[in-house]
């Protein structure tokens, strides 16, 4: 997996436990490297003292005897040293031939000659010590060193082999780290448990902050976050985010006041040009009538009849205009109020023809919270849009259909009409487009400012001389 596809509270604790296995390891290294360095230290020593008691007690015997040889040294004087010092040796004459032993295994007397790197070592006045460590095991040494009377003539050399016995060392060891992979091992449990805490304390307020700024919209009313007991860093980020919401709230108040007193502007423009096609016939009919009266024609019945009719229909015309334009401006702030929507839009739909509308609905009672009179307003709406948009001589074959899907409810309303061709698609929800001869064309605007009031979406799909169909989607709280 991508480090990037990585979550943050996965990343803490992870990285706690490579810090804390990593620590382990190393106080693990440090420990033999320093138990390695005071055991080496520690057989340095000794086998420095041994050397030493051992030299002391060789001169001692060789004064003592009053012989000026190593040669000359009693085997029984060698055996006791050996026992006294428990330490086995061998004396050698400056030429490296073995002279005594204190065992017989290791060589008879004039048959062992010592290795000529060691030989040549004392013969050019080097220190008087040298030690060679075995190099296939850790615990073997050979120690050799001059020996002298006590005038400090030289008489030969003596070689010790030293035998480290690490078994009581590495019994304590072997103990210690036992003890201490105890004591990590709970460590890591422990450090187990407060990273999964520590991570999720973390994450927690950052999820919640990430869940907030998913639902932030220019349109909605957005809420600011309020997290008790959360980490410096995070509350920077929250401070940020809340300044964040008040530059947000104000730029959409300019936003939506700019964009109401454009849509305000082509609606006056609009009304103007509505109001200004009746007014032209009937200043033409009022004309007319008035240039007939100048002329002394009679008018007839009829004739005033058709004036009247002509003047009439123009009226009719202005006040439906007005009616429109007042339904729009004066749309009520959204309110909800629980209620039975299959209820609701059966209501709707009496008000046409039931012949001519088939309903269905998943469920005789689905409730959500909305307003009724806007819900009816929706429906009529969209089925007077239905039952216009079907052409003369066509049976209208209406149908409305509702459905309860998880959290929202699904309204559906198809006719078998003309169809919206694709060009008009785009502008189909525009407050000032209309395909009626008359009209001003707000009724679908108003529909979609409802829906979109309550949080909801309307979509359409249309077929050439085939039918539309329009989806209401809201949710049900």
């Amino acid at each position: 997996m991508p480090e990037n596809n990585i979550s943050l509270s996965s990343r803490i604790f992870y990285y706690m436990m490579v810090f804390i296995v990593v620590e382990s390891i190393m106080i693990a290294g440090v420990t033999l490297y320093q138990f390695n360095n005071q055991n080496s230290e520690y057989h340095e020593g000794r086998l420095e003292r041994k050397e030493y008691n051992l030299l002391v007690d060789l001169k001692y015997e060789i004064e003592k005897s009053e012989i000026n040889s190593l040669e000359k040294l009693s085997i029984d004087a060698i055996l006791e040293m050996a026992d006294v010092h428990n330490l086995e040796f061998e004396l050698y004459n400056l030429d490296g031939t073995l002279l005594k032993s204190s065992t017989a295994v290791t060589g008879v007397r004039g048959t062992t000659i010592l290795n000529n790197k060691i030989v040549e070592y004392f013969r050019n006045d080097m220190p008087q010590r040298y030690v060679e460590d075995d190099k296939n095991t850790s615990y073997f040494k050979s120690s050799y060193n001059m020996v002298s009377n006590f005038e400090g003539k030289p008489l030969g050399i003596i070689y010790i082999p030293y035998f480290a016995d690490d078994t009581s060392s590495k019994q304590e060891l072997s103990g210690f780290l036992i003890r201490l992979g105890f004591v990590h091992g709970n460590m890591i449990l422990i450090a187990f448990i407060i990273a999964y805490f520590i991570s999720n304390f973390v994450t927690k307020s950052l999820d919640s902050i990430g869940e907030t700024i998913k639902r932030t919209n220019l349109q909605n009313q957005n809420i600011k976050i309020d997290i008790d007991n959360t980490p410096r860093e995070v509350v920077t980020l929250i401070d940020s985010y809340n300044t964040m919401i008040d530059e947000l709230k104000t730029s959409a108040i300019k936003l939506a006041k700019s964009e109401r007193e454009t849509a305000w502007r082509e609606m006056a423009k609009q009304v103007a040009h509505e109001i200004k096609n009746p007014l032209t016939p009937m200043r033409l009919s009022i004309q007319t009538f008035e240039r007939g009266f100048s002329k002394g024609e009679e008018f007839s019945k009829k004739r005033i009849k058709e004036f009247s009719d002509s003047l009439i229909q123009q009226i009719d015309t202005m006040s439906s205009i007005a009616t429109a334009f007042s339904d729009f401006a004066e749309m009520p702030e959204p309110k909800k109020e629980k209620l039975n929507v299959v209820e609701v839009v059966e209501l709707a739909i009496d008000i046409f023809n039931r012949d001519h509308v088939k309903f269905k609905s998943t469920s005789k009672k689905i409730e959500a919270n909305f307003d009724r009179t806007q819900l009816i307003r929706v429906i009529t709406n969209l089925l007077k849009n239905a039952f216009q948009a079907i052409p003369e001589g066509r049976t209208p074959e209406i149908s409305v259909s509702i459905s309860d899907e998880n959290a929202n409810v699904n309204i559906s309303i198809s006719d078998n009409g003309y169809g919206i061709s694709q060009s008009d698609m785009q502008k189909i929800f525009e407050p000032s487009f209309t395909t009626k001869s008359s009209g001003m064309g707000l009724g679908l605007s108003m529909i979609k400012s409802i829906i979109t009031a309550y949080n909801g979406d309307i979509t359409f799909t249309s077929k050439s001389n085939v039918g539309t169909t329009f989806n209401i989607t809201f949710p049900k709280k």
